[in-house]
Order: C-alpha cells, then structure tokens, then sequence
C-alpha cells in the first residue's frame, strides 16, 4: 500500500508540472484599459487607464513606415482598432486580432480598386518549422526585427502574458 501511494504521488506531481507549462496564464492584475503601439520606437505599452503595467520590444511589416493600406504592402496600421478576436490555435503560438481594416481603411482601398489586406495580429514567433520574411532569427539580443505581413510581433513568452492581460474590445492605438 506504501508503494501505491508513493507512485500515485509522484505520478500527481508529474501531472501538475506539465500543466504548469501551458501556453494559457492567468492574470489577476490591473485591468488593461488600453494598448499603445510606437512604431518607431519597436515598443507596445499596455495601460490601465494612464498608468503602463508592462512594455514590449516588438516586430512589425517588413515595410514598417507608413500606415497600412493595400493587401501584401507589408506595413502594420495606424489609427485606433480594437482587440476584436482570440485565437488559441494560432500558428503564431497565440494571437490577438486587431479590427483593421475598418470602414475609412476599406474605402480607401476600394477608391484605389484593391483590397485593404487583413488578419491583422498581435502574436508570437514564427513556428519553428518556418523561418521569418528574409530568414535567419527574428529576435536578436532582445531586439526584434520587421519581418512580418503587418502583424505586430512579439517572443512567444510574451505573448503568453500578453494574451492572458488583453481582453476583446480593449482599444489599441497604433502611431509612428
């Protein structure tokens, strides 16, 4: 019987170490009332009201200047969008939807006879089976580099933390 308890504890303590490796964290903190992305910066903030709780090095479009207009043009939006979707199956670890293209995006891209683009993300790294737009590593030394279609790019680590703190409809403002 003292055999069979000890296997059965270790067997629990096995358990519970693997569930403490998922990808889904719980946050219990401040509310976060607002996300702020400085694309010259490479930073994104996450507020609660006007105070930051965290910031993060990140990754934009392989053309990062400018606001996003055409589909494939590789620049990351600016204006203000909201967190419009979770998807916990993302191949980018987890992701974050970002509302672009909203109604002023697509008439504009409509006058010029295109598309605007879409599925606009907040994620983490590229899988591993996949090497970022123009290969090698995308994150060096903490410093990230643009290497993504317009999506916002930050470590997988991060945005286990991030995905857990950011809520749907949260306001997210993107500027230079």
């Amino acid at each position: 019987m003292r055999v069979f308890r000890l296997v059965f504890l270790i067997v629990m303590a096995i358990g519970l170490a693997a569930c403490s490796s998922s990808k889904f964290r719980t946050y219990n903190g401040p509310e976060v009332t607002h996300v702020v992305v400085k694309k010259s910066q490479r930073r994104m903030y996450l507020l609660h009201h006007d105070k930051v709780l965290k910031s993060y090095d990140i990754g934009l479009g392989f053309q990062p200047q400018g606001h996003k207009q055409f589909e494939g043009d590789g620049k990351t939006p600016e204006g203000l969008y909201f967190i419009d979707r979770r998807n916990p199956n993302s191949s980018f670890h987890l992701s974050l939807g970002i509302s672009y293209p909203n109604p002023n995006d697509r008439a504009f891209a409509a006058a010029a006879g295109t598309s605007p683009g879409g599925d606009i993300f907040i994620h983490g790294g590229p899988p591993k089976d996949r090497k970022r737009l123009g290969g090698g590593d995308w994150m060096t030394k903490g410093n990230s580099v643009d290497w993504t279609w317009g999506c916002i790019a930050v470590s997988d680590d991060q945005i286990e933390h991030i995905y857990a703190m950011v809520k749907t409809g949260t306001p997210i403002t993107i500027s230079r």
